[in-house]
């Protein structure tokens, strides 16, 4: 119960190395996009991944090819996603959520707030975080994918065509 002998350590020490290690080159491998905000995409993969690699380091009957196999498959199956998700819409619609107008034009989008749960507390925490003390100058805050806040003001609006698509319900 409490030593087992040297064999399971160095067992344990041999797959957290390597699997670090071919976790660490896959991720350079396949770019920034990997370990940008975080979407729900990325969170699957990110939870999937730590799950499969934090079971094989303790686990004594996974051999090192088993965990490189399965480490490789899921950032390749990751990866395919992104690359569908890029060439088509019906895919990006699928796992994407487009971002939602939360405060628009000075008012609240009440709508929208209670359905994904939020208060006008968080607008005004949104605008703080922006450096804005109060939500006078600002345009538009949106939900964004990742599920932060984006902050638009006033002045910087525009024409307003990367808001207008998602105000009052409209999306791709």
């Amino acid at each position: 119960m409490i030593w087992n002998g040297w064999t399971p350590i160095v067992h344990g020490a041999v797959m957290a190395t390597s699997g670090y290690l071919v976790l660490v080159l896959l991720l350079r491998i396949t770019g920034p996009r990997t370990m940008s905000k975080m979407t729900p995409l990325d969170f699957v993969i990110a939870v999937t991944l730590g799950s499969a690699f934090g079971r094989t380091i303790t686990a004594g009957t996974v051999s090192l090819v088993q965990v490189v196999w399965v480490l490789v498959l899921l950032v390749f199956l990751q990866w395919l996603l992104a690359w569908a998700r890029a060439r088509s819409a019906r895919v990006r619609g699928l796992v994407d959520h487009p971002p939602v107008v939360l405060f628009e034009e000075g008012r609240p989008v009440e709508r929208a707030l209670r359905r994904h749960r939020l208060v006008e507390a968080d607008l005004h925490e949104a605008a703080r975080g922006a450096g804005h003390g109060s939500l006078e100058d600002i345009h538009t805050i949106l939900l964004l994918r990742e599920g932060s806040l984006g902050v638009i003001t006033r002045d910087a609006i525009g024409d307003g065509s990367s808001v207008s698509r998602y105000a009052e319900g409209r999306s791709d």
